[in-house]
């Protein structure tokens, strides 16, 4: 699977601290190497954020799947993630 981060996404990401990123960073390859990524996602109730989350620690990542491709939509603590 490929992974595309969304504009706000990259922003968001750009934002968090190195050991964050580098934290998330390690649980996105553990889950496109289980080669069942959702398997570890949770599916969102509203549609308007996003269809998917990951969640890592306080940290979710919001994404929609086309295909073979992860959309990343955004990337935050989950107390600022859900607020529009």
């Amino acid at each position: 699977m490929e992974i595309i981060f969304s504009e706000r996404a990259r922003r968001e990401w750009t934002r968090l601290e190195r050991t964050v990123q580098d934290h998330l960073r390690e649980k996105l390859s553990l889950y496109l190497e289980s080669g069942q990524p959702l398997n570890f996602a949770e599916r969102l109730h509203g549609p308007e954020l996003g269809e998917y989350r990951f969640r890592v620690g306080d940290y979710r990542i919001v994404f929609d799947v086309e295909g073979d491709t992860i959309h990343v939509l955004r990337v935050g603590n989950r107390k600022e993630i859900y607020k529009k």
